[in-house]
């Protein structure tokens, strides 16, 4: 049984993806959450393009990770904003 490197690089970008999403659920800080959503969906979308989907991966890393996490961010930004007037 071999194993390739493309198969032991998938499972290390899935272990960390797990993880960042699991912290991104676990902390309380939302900025901190928000940006550790963004970095396990880059992870996910790095899995992604391993396993050979080009397309998926580059549609993960920009809308999920690139847009969704700068609208959450943004988002956050106002509403700290408008609680400390």
């Amino acid at each position: 049984m071999i194993i390739e490197i493309g198969d032991i690089a998938n499972i290390i970008f899935l272990i960390a993806t797990m993880i960042f999403i699991i912290m991104a659920i676990e902390m309380k800080n939302l900025i901190k959450a928000s940006i550790s959503l963004g970095i396990g969906s880059a992870l996910l979308a790095m899995a992604f393009f391993v396993l050979g989907a080009p397309i998926a991966a580059v549609f993960e890393l920009s809308v999920c990770a690139g847009l969704v996490t700068i609208l959450l961010l943004s988002a956050i930004g106002m509403l700290e904003k408008e609680e400390s007037e």
